[in-house]
């Protein structure tokens, strides 16, 4: 059988140092091609369209045009998709500009290699590798700058108005049906990776400050940017978003990440720890870890949802929830990045709704706000 081409390339990058590293990492794959470079986003344009690359690798801080409207601009005339390859920052608003590019149709991060991280050489080099081959993979679309949208293949709230206090009212008329005899939710966990951030931006936003039960994440994401993620959710949202501490009870209106290389977990009194066990389903943080421990101190109580990502990495802790008897769902196929974790759920029937993105926080405010509010 004949090998297929190689996967197209183009580097934007205004550090010389940085852009030998980098075309030495890909030149050592056969399945990548360098198809072309540019030190600012200026020139990026004007090379695109003659090198059409199937992916493209950015910086965020650049001379004359940055990565930020780099990104709106590809998306807006040569849609395709980007990776954002940037410095682990340490200051708030860079850490928020870095999502911001997510924001505008990036669709990954990854930390820019330096001469340090070349002890490190062969797993950078895997981990880049794997995410352009990743990325190649998924189908963008045009957007229009006028609006302010989040991911290519989502359809996400773009008010920017406060949500309504949760009450009856919000559900009343739901196309999602109250079961006869709920259990009382208790706790929401979410699992996500490749195209997470843009998922999870979807459904926050659109849930109240006082939304009723915490909420409990795991993001796959590259060393040194959760805290930025966490940062951009927070100024988003109208939730507290924050990453877990050892020891504190869950509050309601909360979310709590898994810290960096932990899961996160929960002790018999329900409090959150976080543990350094070995990784699960090649991930630590795992979603597969963090749903047991919720199906065991939630059973029948919990929401489990299994967001966009490579993997099958929450598949068999959904299926958990679900035979405990929670509520679980899976992002369809039509608006995830990469549809591989949901669709392991899906096969082993752990999922017991299939919903787009824009759909689940409806369900959420359905099945929660609504059975809390009869409650109250």
């Amino acid at each position: 059988m004949k090998n297929s081409a190689p996967i197209r390339v183009f580097l934007v990058e205004d550090s010389l140092v940085a852009l030998t590293i980098l075309k030495r990492i890909l030149a050592s794959s056969p399945e990548v091609d360098v198809v072309g470079t540019a030190p600012n986003g200026v020139e990026a344009l004007e090379r695109i369209p003659a090198a059409q690359p199937q992916v493209i690798c950015t910086d965020l801080h650049m001379p004359k045009m940055d990565g930020l409207e780099l990104t709106r601009r590809i998306m807006t005339d040569y849609p395709r998709p980007i990776l954002v390859i940037s410095a682990s920052v340490n200051t708030q608003e860079d850490s928020r500009n870095v999502f911001k590019l997510l924001q505008a149709g990036a669709l990954d991060v990854f930390p820019k290699p330096s001469i340090d991280s070349l002890s490190d050489y062969e797993q950078v080099k895997r981990e880049l590798i794997n995410r352009i081959k990743v990325l190649a993979g998924v189908t963008v679309f045009t957007r229009h700058t006028s609006r302010a949208t989040v991911e290519p293949r989502m359809h996400p709230v773009s008010s920017k108005s406060k949500p309504e206090p949760f009450s009856s009212k919000l559900v009343n008329n739901s196309q999602f049906p109250i079961r006869n005899s709920p259990s009382l939710p208790k706790v929401v966990a979410i699992g996500a990776s490749t195209g997470g951030p843009q998922a999870l931006y979807t459904i926050l936003k659109q849930l109240p400050a006082n939304f009723p039960v915490p909420i409990l994440c795991v993001q796959h994401i590259s060393e040194g940017f959760l805290q930025g993620l966490v940062d951009w959710l927070a100024a988003e949202c109208f939730l507290r978003v924050t990453i877990a501490q050892p020891g504190e009870f869950p509050k309601p209106g909360t979310v709590y990440f898994a810290p960096e290389r932990q899961h996160l977990q929960l002790d018999t009194q329900g409090r959150l720890t976080t543990v350094s066990t070995p990784a699960v389903s090649g991930h630590r943080p795992s979603v597969t870890a963090l749903f047991q421990a919720v199906a065991t101190c939630y059973p029948r109580s919990a929401v489990g949802i299994l967001l966009t990502g490579m993997g099958r990495d929450g598949a068999d802790g959904l299926q958990a929830i679900a035979q405990a008897g929670g509520t679980t769902i899976a992002q369809d196929e039509q608006t995830c990045v990469v549809f591989g974790m949901p669709k392991e759920a899906i096969a082993l029937g752990a999922a017991q709704h299939i919903l787009a993105i824009g759909e689940i926080a409806p369900m959420l405010l359905n099945r929660i706000c609504y059975i809390n509010s009869k409650h109250s």
